[in-house]
């Protein structure tokens, strides 16, 4: 089954997403809240940026079935299917 969630390709896909989004949210946080990095509040900047990638990961669950695979960095496209609803233009 397409998109189930019970699939090696929709874990690494859902690992890839949940890293990406984990170093977004944290280097977002670094670049608006502090002028250095001794500056930083470590433990709300962590934990807001985990919570994105929890967040992340239960969108992929959520998600899995739904529309067209990825493509992520580790996925390939899915190839588009014939139509045969008329000719092909």
């Amino acid at each position: 089954m397409a998109g189930s969630i019970w699939t090696v390709a929709f874990w690494k896909a859902t690992a890839e997403r949940a890293i990406r989004t984990f170093a977004q949210a944290l280097a977002a946080l670094l670049v608006a809240g502090a002028t250095n990095l001794l500056d930083v509040d470590w433990a709300a900047a962590l934990g807001t940026a985990g919570l994105a990638t929890v967040l992340a990961v239960l969108t992929a669950i959520g998600a899995a079935g739904v529309g067209p695979h990825g493509p992520g960095i580790l996925e390939t496209p899915t190839p588009p299917t014939a139509r045969t609803d008329g000719p092909a233009v």
